[in-house]
Order: C-alpha cells, then sequence, then structure tokens
C-alpha cells in the first residue's frame, strides 16, 4: 500500500490528508438528512448533481486522483440494485471461463460472492485511507463502480477501458433498493420504511448515486458515441435472453465463446441465475466486507423479478415515475420497461 501519492500541484500528499481534503470537500455541500432520502445516513450533493454518503463519494473521488487505468481493463457500471449482482457472475465466469470451468470445485464461485470476486471502487478499493497497490493484478483487471459516467475515474476514460452498464426499468430499482436499505435499517435498529416514503424522493432525484435518469442518460450517450468502449444492457432484455447477452458481453470483453466451447454459453447462464446462485453456500453463509461493514451475501439476492414493483408502488407512484421516464428519455432512443 501506498503511504503516499502526488496530486497537481506537484508535492506529495499523504492518503490521510487526501482523504481529509475530500472529506472537508464534501462535507460543505448540500446535504439531505436520512429522513428526506432512502438512505440511513445523510446523502451529500456532489457539484456534479448526483448524491452519495460521505465516504463512498470520498472513496470515488480519491479513485479519480489516484486510480491508474489499463486499456484492457474492464469496469461494471450501475445503479444500486439494478442487476449489479448478476452482470458481475458473468463478466467473472465468462472472462475466467478457461482457469475456471464452470462445474471446477474450485470456483471462486464456490467461496466467494461476486462482490468479492469484482470489488467496487467506492465501497471496497478507495477506503478508510487506503490507496491499494493494484498493479499486481492480471489483466484485465475487473472493476465496478456506481459512480455516474460524469465522475468515473478520469484515466478510465483517458484509457480508453470498455464499461459495462446494466440499466433497470426505475419502478423495480426503487423497489429493490427500498427492501435492501430497509435491511440496513432493521441491522441498525431503525424503524423500516414504506416504499411510498422513499418513491418522493426517488423521484426527486435524491437517492445514493442518483438521480436515476441522469445517471442512466450519462451511460446510454457514452454508448450512443463510442459503442466499442461502453456496453448498454437492460435488465429487462437480459431476463428475456440471457444466453444471447452472454454472448454479446463475452464479445465485448474480447473473450466470444469459439466453435468448440459447445455448450459454454448455457453453462455459464445456469451458473449466474438467481436461481442456482441462491443455494450457494458461499451466499448462503458467506460476508462481503464493504463500508458498511461485513455484509451477508444473502443480501444481495432478493427477487429479480421484472415487474415486482406492481406488488409494492401504489398506481399513483407508478404513474408518477412513469411519466418522469417518458418526460427524460423523450428524444433519447432509450426506452426502459418491463
Amino acid at each position: 500500500m501506498s503511504s503516499s501519492v502526488g496530486t497537481q500541484e506537484g508535492h506529495a500528499e499523504s492518503n490521510e490528508e487526501l482523504y481529509q481534503r475530500f472529506s472537508n470537500l464534501v462535507s460543505s455541500w448540500p446535504c439531505f438528512p436520512p429522513a428526506l432520502s432512502i438512505s440511513t445516513s445523510q446523502l451529500y450533493r456532489h457539484d456534479k448533481g448526483w448524491h452519495s454518503r460521505l465516504a463512498p463519494m470520498v472513496g470515488t473521488m480519491v479513485a479519480d486522483a489516484c486510480f491508474t487505468a489499463r486499456p484492457s481493463d474492464i469496469v461494471v457500471a450501475t445503479l444500486p440494485k439494478s442487476g449489479t449482482t448478476w452482470i458481475k457472475a458473468l463478466l467473472y465466469s465468462t472472462v475466467h471461463r478457461r482457469e475456471h470451468p464452470v462445474g471446477s470445485s474450485d470456483h471462486p464461485f464456490n467461496s466467494l460472492g461476486p462482490h468479492e470476486c469484482i470489488k467496487f471502487f467506492e465501497f471496497q478499493l478507495y477506503t478508510e485511507n487506503k490507496i491499494p497497490d493494484l498493479d499486481e493484478l492480471p489483466d484485465p483487471r475487473l472493476f465496478a463502480t456506481h459512480a455516474p459516467f460524469v465522475s468515473l475515474p478520469r484515466s478510465v476514460l483517458a484509457a480508453g477501458c470498455k464499461i459495462v452498464y446494466v440499466c433497470r426499468d426505475p419502478k423495480d430499482t426503487l423497489v429493490s433498493h427500498w427492501s435492501f436499505a430497509n435491511k440496513f435499517r432493521i441491522r441498525e435498529g431503525l424503524e423500516p420504511l414504506s416504499v411510498e416514503a422513499v418513491a418522493g424522493p426517488f423521484c426527486d432525484g435524491v437517492t445514493p448515486f442518483g438521480p436515476y435518469w441522469d445517471h442512466v442518460l450519462g451511460y446510454w450517450r457514452a454508448h450512443l458515441a463510442h459503442p466499442e468502449k461502453v456496453l448498454f444492457f437492460g435488465y429487462e432484455e437480459m431476463s428475456r435472453d440471457p444466453e444471447a447477452h452472454a454472448r454479446r458481453l463475452a464479445e465485448f470483453v474480447g473473450r466470444p465463446f469459439g466453435p468448440e466451447e459447445d455448450g459454454a454459453v448455457d453453462a455459464i447462464v445456469k451458473l449466474c441465475s438467481f436461481d442456482h446462485m441462491i443455494g450457494l453456500q458461499a451466499t448462503k453463509c458467506g460476508k462481503t466486507d464493504a463500508l458498511t461493514g461485513a455484509v451477508d451475501n444473502s443480501w444481495f439476492f432478493r427477487r429479480g423479478v421484472v415487474a415486482d414493483w406492481q406488488n409494492h408502488l401504489s398506481p399513483e407512484t407508478a404513474r408518477r415515475i412513469d411519466a418522469i421516464t417518458e418526460d427524460r428519455f423523450r428524444g433519447t432512443g432509450l426506452l426502459v420497461s418491463g
């Protein structure tokens, strides 16, 4: 681990000083108390328009300052609860299918969750005054982030890394995030929130790493401008045809399935399916260390069902979200629906 980093001013700055500088900056920005958002902690508004708790926002900024990307790096980008665990599993098992064949007794998924195999910049790597040494990781290095496109580490864009983005119907994103956030509330001794209580802040854009529509459009426009560098998936389309999306993913990252790999696509899709992953010991008993402390891997698996929002949201709330989506996405060529 490095003890100091260089800055644009040309002098060395210790890890602690760098984190403190960004913490002071974030603390000076507008904030929203937990009662006004889905979060259990207050959210700060980044000067580029998105929100987060202090620590992951600082981690995002430290990654921007310190991460040195390689052209071979691959970055998974999502909003929370938009299919992150699934796309991580698909990407990892696709990229590493030769050294870790599906069904092998030493496959990493037998002991590790997808979030341990592909780590977040802001929740796992750039945290607690750490500047990780990532130089020894073999190519292709796989990373993840919830940060919007405008706040990706600059070296990711400069190096031309591949970015894999997944978006999900905003109503299902809201419901899944609400359920996930309530697990933390209960763990901290707080009363769970109703989904309608968090729907208002969601529509107002006061959600971690949102507003939803800005986040999705940022990556959508990057995909339109550079489709060879930014792959854009819709969760609903993935659910309808996972095999085709697994093939597209493999092509995109330079690991296409060859004619000699009969059955490999189907095997990976089954390996990464909700029904299979939920039954693994790593899911049932394992934990992932992150900023929030050790999180049970089972928390990352809820239902994964398209249009489950119908079981939770009022018709009025659903119509409000749909109206915002229609307005924000009009003329972009982007359609998001369950």
